[in-house]
């Protein structure tokens, strides 16, 4: 018998518990640094150093951060379900736990691409220095989409959300366009479950919506509860 398939949505939320650091909460900084300063293409051609160093700090973040109870619940549906899983988030921590079906939107952090051809991308964990070019001699950039430029996989991501049987939302206030608007791909009736200790929805917005208002780890107990 097929599995149900589960289509996770996940936000900064999930990743605040093991100690990554968000802007959503900060009124638009991250880190210290404006987001406009550190995450558009306007901010990369003024000051291309900074950014450079704004994101080999944030690379170098990931390897004093471990995944966390909620990462590894979302693994754990893997033996009953047919999880994938759509995420916000430029982190591993994902895939560090195990889970094996994660589409960033994104972009990731240990990873670059080449500024003369999109598709040109490279593993990374070190620093990102000016000079360091692709083979095609352009110099390399975070592999992160930035405000104001297209999501390469948002298609993708609406094509993997209409399939879904049951929706989990964690840690993301789903207003963030376009990746808001992958809510509104799934069928109708489905379950859906949103897990945030200060949910942005009412269940007078979508049929069968059960609100976990709860950080992530302990949200996941809960829900791994239901759904097992």
């Amino acid at each position: 018998m097929n599995k149900k398939q589960i289509v996770v949505l996940t936000g900064a939320g999930i990743s605040a518990e093991s100690g990554i650091k968000t802007f959503r909460d900060a009124d638009g900084l991250w880190e210290g640094h404006d987001v406009m300063e550190v995450a558009t293409p306007k901010g990369w051609n003024k000051n291309t150093e900074l950014v450079l160093d704004f994101y080999n700090q944030r690379r170098k973040q990931l390897f004093e951060v471990k995944p966390n109870k909620a990462h590894y619940l979302l693994r754990s549906l893997e033996e009953n379900y047919d999880v994938q899983i759509i995420t916000q988030n430029v982190d591993d921590l994902h895939e560090r736990a195990g889970s094996n079906n994660v589409l960033h939107l994104h972009g990731e952090l240990r990873k670059v691409r080449s500024t003369a051809d999109e598709s040109l991308v490279y593993n990374w964990d070190k620093d990102l220095n000016l000079d360091d070019n692709c083979k095609k001699d352009s110099q390399l950039r975070p592999h992160i989409v930035w405000f104001g430029e297209a999501v390469p996989n948002l298609t993708l991501a609406e094509e993997i959300t209409r399939t879904a049987d049951i929706i989990i939302i964690i840690g993301t206030s789903m207003q963030v366009y376009p990746a808001a608007n992958l809510i509104y791909t799934i069928k109708s009736g489905i379950p859906i479950y949103f897990i945030d200790p200060k949910p942005s929805v009412s269940k007078n917005q979508f049929k069968n919506l059960t609100i976990i208002a709860e950080k992530a780890t302990i949200g996941m107990k809960k829900l791994c509860k239901i759904l097992n």
